[in-house]
């Protein structure tokens, strides 16, 4: 099979990849092998991580149900139609910190029925989430890879997309283009309040912030709220895939377990910037 152009980049020396049916390669002689689902590993082995770093199978697994259920769709929906607006014919779309790739796969479909062709990859430290990211939309490419080092070339980003991931500002700046868009999906206020109201004896609601940081001017703050009932394996998955899972008490977390359904708030903030 003929080689093809990448948006990745080899995270050696910098230089743009070429794939083929079996692996992705660089001209400096630098070569990665395609797993069968069509993602590659491009966490550079100097650096220090956990042996298996980010989200592990069964969270992965949990948050790929959930997402796969809808409960999420109406962020999902604004971010379609935010990507529609901004993303030029041919955009190169990042989506950094992309887990299982639902609203990768979703901003794909957004813009190649708008009549767009995009160049679309993305990345996350989770080799499990990738695997299921990969296997969601065969259209894009997919990487183990950190936010921190990203392997995408020097402004060649369009639009750039994170969803509760971290926040690389620095390799953000790096790798969008100017007049290219940032969208940030942090939790609003209320989010997963009544979760929270189960679990815990004193829950706290999250902290929101407008920090404008340098290089990336504000253009909106965009919310999306709503409720939304979570009955079944459904309330264990968004269990299981949030934070809580892993520092709830056990009494909390029995009580969840005894709740057959359970009404909550879906509450999300998209900030919106621009590069300057």
């Amino acid at each position: 099979m003929e080689a093809s152009g990448s948006l990745l980049c080899c995270p050696i020396c910098g230089k743009g990849l070429s794939r083929e049916a079996g692996r992705y390669f660089c001209s400096n002689g630098h070569s990665y092998d395609r797993a069968r689902e069509g993602y590659v590993h491009l966490l550079p082995a100097n650096r220090k991580h956990a042996k298996e770093p980010g989200d592990d199978k069964g969270m992965s697994a949990a948050r790929n149900r959930f997402l796969s259920g809808g409960y999420y769709a109406p962020l999902l929906e604004r971010l379609q139609a935010l990507a529609v607006e901004r993303a030029g014919p041919e955009a190169a779309v990042l989506d950094s910190g992309c887990g299982e790739g639902y609203y990768t796969q979703g901003v794909w479909q957004a813009l190649t029925q708008a009549g767009r062709t995009p160049r679309l990859a993305g990345i996350d430290l989770s080799k499990p989430s990738i695997r299921l990211a990969a296997r969601r939309l065969r259209a894009g490419e997919f990487a183990v890879a950190s936010a921190y080092h990203l392997p995408v070339g020097t402004q060649t980003v369009e639009l750039l997309l994170n969803c509760f991931s971290p926040l690389a500002l620095e390799e953000f700046r790096r790798v969008l283009r100017p007049g290219g868009t940032f969208l940030y999906v942090v939790p609003g206020a209320d989010h997963l309040w009544e979760l929270k109201q189960v679990l815990y004896d004193t829950p706290y609601r999250n902290q929101e912030e407008e920090i404008p940081y340098e290089g990336f001017p504000y253009e909106a703050v965009v919310p999306v709220t709503g409720k939304m009932q979570v009955a079944g394996e459904a309330l264990q998955d968004l269990f299981q895939m949030t934070p809580y899972y892993w520092k709830t008490p056990k009494e909390g977390a029995a009580r969840l377990a005894a709740l057959e359904s359970l009404e909550i708030t879906a509450d999300f903030r998209i900030h919106v910037f621009r590069r300057r």
